[in-house]
């Protein structure tokens, strides 16, 4: 059955009606998953394995029949690998349907269909008894239900459940064990992302409103690829703390709980940020491990496993403080049935001066709720603001009337700064509209921008005061982009405003350039990488899945990804692909571009990555991608603030850098979508 549906078009701004299957969801939902990475993670496999294996030997030791309950069996891997270590039955809980039918192909493609029964329940909804869907309860209990956070995905509430309901008094549990740590550090990288920072403009500080810094932030999770975060941004004011245990063979609760770790400050500075993460272990002993410590806290970082599936998580303190070398502290994780937060106190000889929160900290301010953490490090860039500030220094005049197109930005703030005659700001919604109402109420500026809330189409010169304009500005920045080029809505406000600009206005950029370079990368392939073996199993039904639900949403095109997270290693010069020309509107033709790019270093070409520069004028070029040209080994380093588009080929190729090999591109520009389609051929010699 065929449905239609509305669907926002982050390039166009239009609501566009799409008729879509009615698989479209899980579709979508299986495109964008990283299964693969789950089942290259060799690590976290293994591991699980010989958990396994000492499980079950513990319970057959006991003359007992081996029955294991599998939660989130996925594709039944940990399943299998219970049956092959000797346990007698499994039942495996999975509650996505697609994914519970690939799993059921899987186990029958590798000869378990009769010791393997395979639930497409929650386990919450599993029954036990003659008639239910378990015939008894399990002795040996396997999950695999974390996130990042540990917690994220509901682990505490399945299991209290399981305890009570689908397991036996005493049951064997792997894993066994999981503990997190955490350790406080000041980082002015990090706590960027957190809070506005004071602005410089000509002399004049903008400062953000007292409600922004005083806001505990978004509630939600900052999981990262710490790894990527070097000892040299952060410095350590505590040392790594151990916060709190669960054991997962004894009842589990939900139930909301604090935990406190005191420590003796090592280092003076502010306390603003906390690194968290947990391992877990596999058995009673501890002695099979699975850590997702961050690799600078390996004695060899090289040697730490890769996964993405699980990462780290970065938590922000309310607001930051001063800690002198040699106070005691106690650092609190309180925790519901689904997040962590964390605080800070200090330790008196009664204990902490002051209690833990108890409730889950969330955003009163907006603004954590308008910009997201990268947004907060993009606002608060001073080489990035100096050049949108000097950009506009030398366009905004004492008549200047000024428009800005953008979701949340400060430069309709600094073109008043900066002395234009009347500023205009557009604001899509409600939230951004307040948010910068209160930047300007703080700076005493209300009435010096003019916020609308209105769509640029719907913009008349009524609403200018009858003036037309003469500096339309963007950064270019919409809440709504997924993929850089998405920002190019900028282009089509600027069509549909054509009407009210001046003959001889400015336009802020007043061009853009998508750029592209073919990329070897060190992990990042795994998401995508077939994985047709796995730890011995057969789990080709898994690929087919997934290439189908890549096939059926056109997925085989670029994804987003925060580049700076994921090293890679240029095979070609980063080369500008496609134009596209502010000064003029959006055309009603398509724009095409072909051409080729040489390799011309050795290595395995996984893909392309994209990404848009924005030029402000002819001296100034903002990048949203590489924020410096590639070395001569190939290095890349990609900017903190945005997303770049990655084009992962079906295969990687193997070039040697001296074969006269290149890249042969197409890409096109539809207007109609505002969509850019593009292709790519790897060509054996030129």
């Amino acid at each position: 059955m065929k449905t239609f549906c509305g669907r926002a078009n982050p390039a166009t701004g239009a609501l566009d009606w799409v008729e879509e299957s009615e698989e479209y969801d899980y579709h979508q939902e299986i495109a964008r998953s990283c299964y693969a990475d789950m089942l290259h993670d060799h690590d976290r496999n293994e591991k699980y394995y010989q958990g396994i294996r000492a499980a079950v030997s513990r319970v057959k030791a006991r003359g007992e029949k081996v029955i294991v309950l599998d939660i989130g069996t996925g594709t039944g891997l940990l399943s299998m690998m219970a049956v092959t270590a000797g346990a007698d039955y499994c039942y495996a809980v999975e509650v996505f349907q697609p994914m519970a039918a690939a799993a059921l192909q899987i186990v029958e493609r590798n000869g378990f269909a009769d010791k393997i029964k395979i639930i497409n329940k929650h386990s919450t909804e599993v029954t036990v008894g003659l008639d239910g869907d378990m015939q008894t309860r399990a002795n040996v209990l396997i999950t695999e239900l974390f996130d990042t956070e540990l917690i994220g995905e509901g682990a505490l509430p399945s299991y209290e459940h399981a305890h009570l309901n689908l397991v036996q008094e005493g049951c064997e549990a792997v894993p066994h064990r999981a503990t997190v740590y955490a350790q406080l550090v000041e980082s002015e990288q990090l706590w960027s992302w957190a809070q506005l920072q004071p602005v410089e403009v000509d002399g004049r500080k903008l400062l953000p409103p007292p409600a922004v810094g005083g806001c505990a932030g978004a509630h939600s999770v900052c999981d990262i690829q710490l790894s990527q975060v070097p000892p040299d941004r952060f410095t350590p004011l505590g040392p790594r703390c151990t916060m709190f245990s669960v054991e997962f063979s004894k009842p589990v609760s939900s139930a909301p709980q604090s935990h406190s770790s005191r420590f003796t400050a090592q280092s003076s500075g502010r306390a603003q940020v906390v690194l968290s993460w947990w391992d877990i272990d596999m058995d009673p002993s501890g002695s099979i491990m699975c850590s997702m410590a961050p690799s600078w806290t390996y004695p060899d970082p090289g040697s730490s496993p890769w996964r993405d599936h699980w990462m780290q998580s970065v938590y922000f303190l309310p607001v930051e403080r001063k800690v002198v070398k040699g106070e005691e502290l106690s650092l609190t994780v309180n925790h519901d049935d689904y997040s962590l937060w964390y605080s800070i106190q200090t330790v008196s000889q009664q204990g902490p001066v002051s209690e833990a929160p108890t409730c889950r900290p969330c955003c009163v301010c907006q603004a954590h709720l308008v910009w997201t953490r990268p947004r907060f490090g993009e606002l608060n860039d001073r080489r990035r603001t100096q050049s949108y500030v000097n950009a506009l220094r030398s366009v905004v005049k004492a008549e200047s009337v000024c428009l800005g197109v953008s979701d949340g930005s400060l430069l309709p703030v600094f073109a008043h700064m900066l002395g234009a005659k009347k500023v205009f700001s557009l604001e899509s919604t409600r939230m951004c509209k307040q948010v910068i109402e209160q930047v300007l109420d703080a700076n005493s500026m209300r009435g010096g921008v003019q916020i609308l809330g209105i769509r640029p189409d719907q913009l008349s010169s009524t609403d200018l005061d009858g003036e037309q304009i003469s500096v339309l500005m963007g950064e270019p920045y919409f809440s709504t982009s997924l993929l850089p080029w998405h920002s190019l809505f900028f282009w089509y406000c600027r069509t549909s405003l054509a009407r009210l600009l001046a003959p001889d206005a400015t336009i802020l950029p007043c061009s853009a350039t998508l750029n592209m370079v073919a990329v070897e990368f060190r992990d990042l392939w795994r998401i995508r990488a077939p994985c047709g073996t796995c730890e011995g199993f057969d789990v080709g039904p898994m690929d087919e899945m997934v290439q189908k639900s890549l096939d059926f949403h056109e997925s085989r095109e670029a994804e987003p990804h925060p580049l700076w997270e994921y090293p890679c290693r240029a095979l070609t010069q980063s080369k500008a692909v496609m134009n596209f020309d502010f000064l003029q509107c959006v055309p009603a033709q398509p724009i095409s571009s072909k051409g080729s790019i040489p390799l011309i270093r050795r290595g395995r070409c996984h893909g392309v990555a994209l990404w848009m520069d924005y030029q402000l004028n002819d001296d100034i070029t903002v990048s949203m991608g590489l924020t410096k040209p590639v070395s001569d080994e190939g290095v890349c380093e990609w900017s903190l603030h945005r997303k770049q588009g990655v084009y992962f080929f079906r295969s990687p190729w193997e070039g040697s850098g001296d074969e006269g090999a290149s890249i042969s591109y197409t890409f096109t520009f539809e207007p109609s979508i505002g969509d850019i389609k593009m292709d790519f051929t790897v060509d054996s010699s030129n």
